[in-house]
């Protein structure tokens, strides 16, 4: 397998990974002249391999000491037994027991080995004696209050009877995964074939629209049976708390237990376990009840099910009903925030919201009454974890899985906090500031707005300039604690966007707010008060000098207002506080990368000069236009490059000159080398260069207002100003328009919707700033060109359009924020349905908010269009003079514009034409079959008929405060705002180096190793992320195709299923990175025989790409055909050549007719057609790939040669056919030409090759299909000769497989 078919399938994981690591300049000597080649991989992979490897050694214990360990229960079974590791911590242990069907109950025990208690947060190597003989005693413990709480909601939630939640940062339907709902309808019917009935085929694809536009209904579960319910309800009890004189009896908490019979318990929570005591609802009994109920339990489950008779059935029930769904979807999220839909479907509020109690108790149920256990010092937490040993490889994954599941709690916690200031429900630390200045804490965590509050920066744009501050700063601090430099600490960061306020959540540092003693600064390094007090603690430049230098920033002086310099490490913007914990902080790191100073020359001045005199070429919003760290890190690798060449070229030129001096006869300087000499060096013979003298680093402080002195310092200021604007112009000359070629010709996946867009460039070092550049550098004559145009124009609307609502949102009370932002809508996507939409503001709210600026009334679509020009010439110097919306791209942009506001919108095909709307009714609502209607719903233009269906609409709004407008949008289709987060968590350096070093083993042919190494990232991916996560999610991708390379077909089928559902629950059921793993998962599927079950994988994926991107994608080529190949190996013929069909006028739209990449799909296509029979549409086909084959390859090539030979044959065939064409009347046969192609469905990279397969003219689809089919056996096919069925069958196989190979290209090509 080559390294490419590896690389290509990787996702933003890899590529950032080996980009990262690229640029490593460790080392003192390269070796070898291929260095140039090579420097992208670097010494970094050599050192991965090394740690590696090491890891591997390491953990070769932990494979081998795997044994079965025994469990005595207290109950039956009486006994179980469980494969352990030694390496595996008890607490490991303890889980896979009460994972354990028949052990659900115990939550409350310890274990025991040898009569002696078992440490829960020791190894079991730790642990005395223990073989794999021996047995360990589970043993159940007295209870404790939190003990207790803790065991009702695992109880609850065990027996299905914890409801629906209502949560402050999970949206509505959070982490949901479509993938059971795509695989059920075909393993059904695959179990009625086995049965003997037609097996049914599933859509009718032979019809599939390709130009159609995407439905909403891609996007939702179908109805779902309920699941089967265990008791009525179990809640805490009126009585609680126990009184004092209970309490010191053992009494912890009461509960209310309601069985599906209807008989009602009052239960008593005892440090014992469980009983039902004597009290009611009117009576405070809570002794034991005597009588035939007198029952006790340790455990609440084994309580319940001996108080109901039908508990045990329905408990076994709702475990086989959650069996028959993909694990995976089911469990909790604890380490990522799940992500919320953008369209869910419409509330059924007499459904989807129950009556339960315990919703409101769960706040004690989870933290008790004083709530200390949710109070967490979270900055002791990150600050002692990152002193944790890292010494060895056990070391670094408990590290490593500490810090992952400690970001993901801190994380959580700062948004759920950040919500709740938004929406002003947490008090200020400082009420009489103004309210941008404003500071909170809640939950330990320190809140402040990402707003210019106190004109820290006043000179570099306010407002403007705080906001992208506060981004940038987000990424520094993640960029720190990925290099994890001991020593150096900072503080937990989230930046948080909601109703449009964007909120910065820091854990509190120690002695940030302390007053100093006079004369002292306030922080210890960098700028104090701006850039006028400068404070440069010397205990701080070694740990900065190693930051510096994994940056390329250069060491640098600054001047303070007296005009002393100070000489700092890293920007004068950096600050470095010595907390009163005696560790060294780094604070404030939004500027670690130069400013990009030809942009600011030329589209920003001044305040001061603004009010001078307006210029519009001039008026950028802010100065905080920072250069990426990935750039840098490009450019640094770049100037290697040069470096490296010239040294080269010095070496060279030196031995040519001692060459001619030994020729002419001159003394040698190597006749007095010691013996031996001579040979070593013809041993090493490539040339060396000294890598130590290499540097390359930047002044951050580059035309930031320093002003130097001394005329030497003036000089080297003038240095770096060039090396700054060399850094520019490397951008705007050389990346950006490489970026462009490549996606022009197909070399790397397409981006698919504004997020992969946005990854694409920032991977590349671009900042969005400059979509404008790329806007107007893809306005060509090529269809691959426009597409790219046609994505960053709708981006560039998104964002514009999120700065405008956004500027109406941030000071507007929360309950106007739905008709506001309906509003907006109906003027961005709804104005040819109503060209003069109202605002449909609650009147009542109007009352009660008389001081809320209501502006977002007066908005009009003409307006909003002006502000939206504007707004982009202002960020990106675009003049957009097209539409706003690009006509059939209304449902595109309006997921773009929900996903970058957090809304949540019901799920409903919204009407943008006046058509539609008149038709359809624009608020046409379908609630779930036999479901009642919801009572906040709305219906405008529905008929008469439609009213009088109680199933399929909704009665019009008893609340609104208009009469009913023909609009697209109301404010009740806004049903949710979700917070959009941005965090600072590392990625894992030891799981990464465990996956790099596996694919460079297989690289080398070292196929145990690497496959040995694979396993070993797969389980530290697991370890330390926790199996729901966004990057085990990439690993999951990455390595299902990497055993695809490696013939490994089920392991593949296996991780691409589980990197489907994981990426739909933590990245998006419409991800594009979601796409990309089912379109991975269909193509393993059908590799692996079962092209009945890919199919729907690929039609799925068709589908969520008409919503992301619409029907013209230029990647879909590969999956249209891909699709093609599939329906040919089920023998649906005829369905396959429409397929191929359309997949070949797609290309001709997107390479052109005379292209290698339509002349492979014409080739294909030609075979398709033989397979159905039509015979004299095949030749023609041929002939057109033959001819174009030819032009482009010549004749002596060996595709050229292969069309030939297949022309030849079909052409006898297709001689032999019509002449027996009168006495054949096959209703099969089909002489027609070939059939009319079914739209442009939208262009992908050809069959999946790369720009250089394409240039060598490779057939990826054709090659090795056609060596491994028969031609005769696929010309007497043709010719009906049923004799040949079973070889023709044969030959199918072959081809689907072969074709396989062509899809297996293919679908690594696709997606961004």
């Amino acid at each position: 397998m080559s390294s490419d078919s590896g690389s290509d399938t990787s996702s933003s994981a890899s590529s950032s990974c080996s980009e990262s690591s690229s640029g490593s300049q460790n080392g003192d000597v390269i070796q070898n002249v291929e260095i140039v080649e090579t420097i992208e991989t670097g010494d970094k992979n050599a050192e991965s391999t090394e740690a590696a490897e090491n890891a591997e050694d390491e953990e070769a214990n932990a494979i081998e000491n795997v044994f079965t360990l025994t469990i005595k229960l207290p109950h039956e079974p009486w006994e179980t037994q469980i494969q352990v590791s030694t390496q595996e911590q008890v607490q490991d242990v303890r889980q896979s027991v009460i994972d354990q069907p028949f052990a659900m109950q115990y939550s409350c025990f310890h274990l025991e080995h040898n009569g002696e208690r078992v440490n829960d947060f020791v190894e079991l190597s730790e642990v005395p004696n223990v073989t794999s003989e021996s047995t360990f005693t589970l043993v159940e413990d007295p209870y404790n209050e939190k003990e207790a709480r803790m065991h009702v909601i695992r109880i609850r939630e065990l027996i299905g009877a914890s409801g629906d939640r209502t949560d402050t940062i999970y949206g509505i339907s959070a982490g949901l995964s479509l993938h059971d709902s795509i695989t059920e309808p075909h393993i059904a019917a695959s179990a009625s074939a086995q049965n003997g009935a037609q097996p049914a085929e599933g859509e009718n694809v032979a019809d599939y629209k390709f130009e159609a536009p995407g439905t909403v209904k891609t996007l939702l579960l179908p109805p779902q049976q309920p699941a089967p319910k265990t008791i009525k309800s179990i809640s805490l009890s009126p009585w609680n708390p126990p009184p004092y004189h209970l309490r010191t009896k053992g009494h912890l908490l009461y509960l209310v237990l309601v069985t599906n019979e209807g008989e009602q318990y009052h239960i008593t929570s005892h440090v014992s376990g469980f009983y039902v005591n004597r009290s009611s609802h009117n009576k405070f009994e809570p002794s034991p009840k005597q009588g035939p109920k007198s029952l006790h339990a340790h455990s609440l489950l084994t309580l319940i099910s001996q108080l109901s008779p039908s508990f045990e059935a329905s408990f076994k029930a709702l475990l086989e009903f959650n069996s028959k769904r993909e694990p995976l979807a089911m469990f909790q999220l604890s380490n990522a925030i799940p992500v919320s839909p953008w369209l869910v479907a419409p509330p059924v509020v007499s459904i989807d919201h129950q009556a339960d109690i315990t919703r409101t108790q769960e706040s004690f149920l989870l933290s008790g009454a004083e709530r200390t256990d949710t109070l967490r010092d979270w900055n002791e937490e990150f600050q002692s974890t990152r002193e944790m040993p890292k010494e060895t490889v056990q070391d670094k994954v408990f590290r490593e899985r500490l810090t992952s599941k400690l970001f993901a709690d801190y994380n959580e916690a700062a948004a759920r906090g950040a919500v709740l200031v938004a929406r002003g429900e947490v008090a200020p630390l400082n009420p009489t500031e103004g309210r941008d200045a404003q500071i909170f804490v809640y939950n330990n965590v320190f809140f402040s707005f990402g707003a210019d509050g106190v004109g820290t920066f006043v000179t570099e744009g306010g407002d403007e300039a705080a906001r992208v501050a506060t981004g940038k700063d987000v990424m520094g601090v993640k960029a720190v604690n990925q290099l994890d430099i001991n020593g150096l600490f900072t503080p937990g960061t989230v930046v948080v966007d909601y109703l449009g306020k964007r909120i910065v959540g820091q854990s509190i540092v120690p002695g940030i707010f302390k007053q100093r003693e006079p004369g002292e600064h306030q922080v210890d390094y960098g700028g104090v008060e701006g850039k006028e007090v400068v404070a440069d603690n010397e205990a701080f430049v070694p740990l900065f000098d190693k930051l510096s230098a994994a940056l390329h920033v250069k060491k640098h002086p600054v001047w303070d207002k007296e005009g002393v310099r100070h000489d700092l490490e890293a920007s004068v913007e950096t600050k470095g506080l010595l907390g009163t914990d005696a560790r060294k902080y780094i604070l404030d790191l939004y500027r670690i990368a130069p400013l990009d100073v030809p942009w600011i020359e030329q589209y920003w001045t001044s305040t001061d000069e603004r009010k001078e005199k307006q210029n519009p070429d001039k008026d950028y919003p802010h100065r905080m236009t920072v250069l990426r760290i990935e750039l840098v890190q490009a450019y640094a690798r770049e100037k290697l490059r040069e470096y490296v060449n010239a040294e080269l070229k010095k070496v060279a030129e030196r031995k040519e000159s001692e060459a001619k001096k030994v020729e002419s006869g001159e003394k040698s300087e190597t006749e007095d080398k010691p013996e031996g000499a001579e040979e070593e060096a013809k041993k090493d013979d490539t040339p060396r260069v000294d890598m130590s003298k290499f540097k390359f680093a930047l002044n951050p402080d580059v035309f930031s207002g320093q002003v130097p002195q001394a005329d030497e310092e003036k000089e080297q200021m003038a240095q770096d100003e060039a090396d700054v604007r060399a850094t520019c112009n490397y951008l705007t000359s050389q990346v950006i328009p490489h970026l462009i070629r490549e996606l022009q010709e197909g070399e790397v996946g397409f981006p698919m919707d504004g997020q992969s867009l946005s990854s694409l460039l920032h991977k590349r070092g671009i900042n969005m700033r400059y979509l404008g550049l790329i806007a107007t550098l893809t306005d060509a004559d090529s269809t691959r060109l426009r597409s790219l145009r046609s994505l960053t124009v709708q981006e560039m609307v998104s964002r514009a359009f999120k700065h405008v609502a956004n500027k109406r949102l941030r000071y507007l009370a929360a309950p106007f924020a739905p008709a506001c932002v309906s509003h907006l809508l109906n003027c961005l996507l709804g104005s040819k349905v109503n060209p003069k939409p109202v605002a449909e503001t609650d009147e009542s709210l109007k009352a009660i908010y008389p001081d809320e600026d209501l502006s977002y009334e007066k908005v009009t679509p003409e307006s909003l269009k002006a502000e939206i020009v504007d707004q982009i010439r202002l960020r990106y110097r675009y003049v957009l003079k097209d539409d706003i919306v690009q006509p059939g791209k209304e449902l595109q942009m309006l997921r773009e514009v929900a996903l970058k506001l957090g809304m949540q919108l019901v799920a409903k095909d919204y009407a943008f034409d006046p058509e539609r709307a008149t038709v359809n009714g624009t608020a046409e609502r379908q609630p779930a079959p036999g479901a009642a209607p919801a009572t906040s719903g709305h219906s405008s233009g529905a008929s008469k008929k439609k009213k009088k269906s109680k199933e399929t609409s909704s009665p019009l709004r008893s609340d609104s405060p208009l009469p009913q407008q023909l609009v697209t949008f109301h404010p009740d289709d806004v049903l949710n705002f979700v917070p959009v987060i941005k965090e600072a968590s590392p990625k894992s350096t030891l799981a990464e180096e465990a996956y790099d070093g596996g694919r460079m083993s297989l690289h080398q042919d070292q196929k145990e190793l690497g496959q040995e190494l694979l396993l070993e990232s797969l389980s530290l991916y697991e370890q330390i992320y926790g199996i729901l996560h966004p990057e085990v999610a990439r690993i999951y991708l990455q390595l299902s195709s990497l055993y695809y390379g490696m013939d490994e077909k089920n392991a593949a089928v296996e991780l691409a299923r589980k990197a489907v559902i994981v990426a739909e629950r933590t990245l998006g059921i419409d991800s594009h990175e979601t796409i990309l793993s089912y379109l991975n998962l269909g193509l393993f599927e059908h590799a692996n025989g079962n092209s009945s079950l890919a199919l729907p994988y690929v039609l799925h994926a068709l589908e969520l790409w008409k919503i992301v991107y619409g029907p013209s994608h230029p990647d879909s080529i590969t999956t249209i055909n891909n699709a093609a190949v599939m329906l040919q190996s089920m023998k649906r013929y005829h369905e396959s050549r429409v397929w191929f069909e359309a997949s070949l006028a797609l290309s001709e739209i997107v390479s052109g007719r005379q292209s290698v990449n339509t002349a492979t799909l014409l080739f294909q296509l030609a075979q398709a057609l033989a397979l159905d029979k039509d015979s004299h549409a095949a030749v023609r086909r041929m002939q057109e790939s033959c001819n174009i084959f030819r032009a482009l390859l010549g004749p002596e090539d060996r595709n050229t040669k292969e069309a030939e030979h297949w022309l030849d044959q079909l052409t006898q065939s297709a001689v032999s056919l019509a002449k027996r064409a009168k006495d054949i009347q096959s209703q099969r046969f089909r002489r027609g030409g070939p059939l009319s192609r079914m739209g442009a469905t939208q262009p992908q990279p050809q069959v999946g090759q790369t720009s250089a397969d394409a240039a060598k003219g490779r057939i990826p689809g054709a090659r090795s299909d056609v060596d491994n089919r028969s031609i005769d056996e696929l010309i007497k096919f043709i010719d009906g000769d049923a004799g040949q069925t079973a070889k023709s069958g044969r030959g199918k196989k072959g081809g689907s497989g072969t074709r396989g190979g062509g899809v297996k290209r293919g679908a690594r090509r696709t997606g961004a």
